[in-house]
């Protein structure tokens, strides 16, 4: 046991305990401990159902955070995190790292990957660490990798603190030349100009950063997908998963409460973005039918980020420069900005469009450029290669494999996990409550089968409390096993061994009542959803009443 592990005492133990117990609950659920000697002496790896099931359908780009090296955490706690449909956080595993070798940190992405079943990703965000980057030279040579700009500039603050300190604008041009360069030739040329103008071209900590310009600067990012699209403040170390729930004072005793707070409080923010999403209508800008198409598609706030890329073609026009056979070429720039302008290739055969600024290939969100360009030709909707699935509302389903066509080699009795289903049944009473309330009448059915639905949910849990026969739960498969049956297996052992097993049992048959229980606080809570869609129906009907008769 290292010296971390000793100050930490026996908060290793209980995280490790904690991690038994959900996979005996849930095989799902996948952790493993460095050495696999099943001991708190090596780094630990684990990633929930969840976690696993999201990794299917966003783990195209994700982030590696260290950053409670840093930050001084008390606990060495390290996350894989990606973003969703709703470009919120998702988490895709957590760790804790005790030993930070390059053996160590390969160890650990290999865990992950093998967790992911070795589905690896399009591309890496991960601090600026030299072991780091070996082993994801090692474990995903051919993942595009990136080091975080926000320890880009943390380092550099470091590093140079006295130029800071001196000439207070320089951290402004600093981000200003990296943020806004539109094209390679122009960051060069803005580099050495910056490094010029404030006497840095032989500082050695400027030297190393720029040779490794191709791992963080954007505008060598852009053909690699990153999913970036919001704000750097938001897409950087502000917007992690943990951020709020775990810090530098979070004991490892308390690292699992709020691990599961955490958790539990983006699975809200996810389902409230998904009633947004599907039960509300935005605000349109345009007559345009691709904006209409872009509104039924995405989810809301990749909607708004497409919205501002078509209104902005209407100060963005396309001037065609060259018209060789099956492909024109334009240049598309803002009115008094044409020396800015981007070039825009389009394909009229195949209505594909490749723009020089990258925005697509980068954040899969088409860009203005390409936008205005279907605008000069009169291509009226987006053609499908351009709508990316995971940013739509029906990311989790439909096409390309659902979960159970392609099941992440989950055990086969995952289906079976309480997460699992409580996923499934989430996403189904999405639907429920959209259609129950778009009238009175479908409302009124709706409300009626829920009503039937919970009283056979609560008619089962009683059953299963009332019933001699035993659920007993093996592999994922159920098996009916009454008191006779009992008896009969258990003739030839002792009286003691026949105790031990009614305890498994009965405490197996706790479990199913306290899922029942979880099932039917669910169900209850979209029954109150509905009876307050009720009440705003109905307030509104009365008032088309009075005007009616006004």
């Amino acid at each position: 046991m290292n010296s971390r592990q000793r100050i930490l005492g026996g908060g290793v133990q209980h995280v490790l305990d904690y991690l038994r117990r959900m996979h005996s609950e849930n095989p799902a659920f996948f952790y493993a401990v460095q050495d696999d000697n099943g001991s708190s002496n090596g780094n630990i790896f684990w990633a929930d159902a969840t976690a696993r099931m999201n990794y299917h359908y966003f783990g195209d780009s994700i982030k590696l955070d260290t950053s409670y090296r840093a930050n001084c955490y008390s606990v060495p706690f390290a996350t894989f995190t990606g973003l969703n449909h709703h470009a919120q956080p998702v988490l895709f595993g957590c760790a804790l790292l005790f030993n930070e070798s390059e053996t160590s940190l390969v160890w650990l992405l290999q865990t992950w990957l093998q967790a992911m079943s070795a589905q690896k990703p399009v591309s890496i965000t991960t601090d600026t660490d030299h072991l780091i980057q070996m082993a994801i030279a090692h474990v995903l040579p051919e993942t595009r990798h990136r080091f975080c700009k926000w320890s880009i500039l943390r380092d550099t603050k470091e590093k140079l603190t006295h130029v800071c300190q001196t000439h207070p604008t320089f951290e402004i041009e600093f981000m200003k030349c990296i943020n806004e360069a539109e094209t390679l030739e122009e960051f060069e040329f803005q580099w050495k100009s910056l490094l010029e103008r404030y006497y840095l071209t032989d500082n050695e900590y400027i030297q190393s950063i720029y040779i490794a310009r191709h791992h963080w600067v954007p505008v060598f990012m852009r053909g690699a997908f990153f999913g970036d699209f919001l704000s750097d403040e938001d897409n950087d170390a502000k917007n992690t998963f943990f951020d709020g729930f775990v810090n530098a004072s979070t004991s490892i005793q308390l690292l699992i409460k709020h691990y599961e707070k955490a958790i539990a409080v983006w699975h809200e923010k996810e389902f409230n973005a998904d009633l947004d999403s599907n039960n509300t209508t935005p605000i349109l800008k345009t007559p345009s039918p691709m904006e209409k198409q872009a509104a039924d598609l995405y989810t809301r706030k990749v909607f708004m980020k497409f919205q501002q890329e078509l209104v902005e073609t209407l100060a963005n026009p396309a001037t065609k420069i060259d018209d060789a056979g099956a492909i024109t070429t334009y240049h598309v720039a803002k009115f008094g900005e044409e020396h800015k302008a981007h070039t825009v290739r389009f394909n009229t055969f195949e209505l594909t469009a490749n723009c020089s600024c990258l925005m697509f290939e980068f954040s899969g969100i088409i860009c203005r450029h390409v936008l205005s360009v279907f605008r000069a030709k009169n291509v009226l909707t987006l053609p499908s290669q351009y709508i990316l699935k995971r940013w739509t509302r029906n990311a989790k389903t439909g096409g390309g494999g659902t979960i159970e066509e392609n099941p992440l080699e989950l055990p086969s009795n995952s289906q079976e996990s309480l997460t699992m289903r409580h996923n499934s049944l989430r996403q189904e009473a999405i639907k429920f409550v959209e259609e129950g309330a778009k009238s009175i009448h479908s409302y009124n059915v709706a409300m009626n089968a829920l009503k039937e639905a919970a009283k056979k949910v609560s008619a089962a849990k009683k059953k299963n409390t009332d019933k001699t026969q035993v659920t007993n739960m093996v592999n994922g498969c159920n098996q009916g096993v009454d008191e006779g049956d009992i008896d009969q297996a258990d003739s030839g052992q002792s009286k003691e061994e026949k105790e031990q097993k009614i305890r498994e049992l009965t405490a197996k048959l706790d479990c199913i009542n306290q899922r029942s229980e979880v099932y039917r606080a669910n169900l209850l809570a979209v029954l109150k959803d509905m009876e307050e869609q009720k009440l705003k129906l109905s307030v509104k009907v009365q008032n088309a009443r009075l005007s009616l008769k006004e």
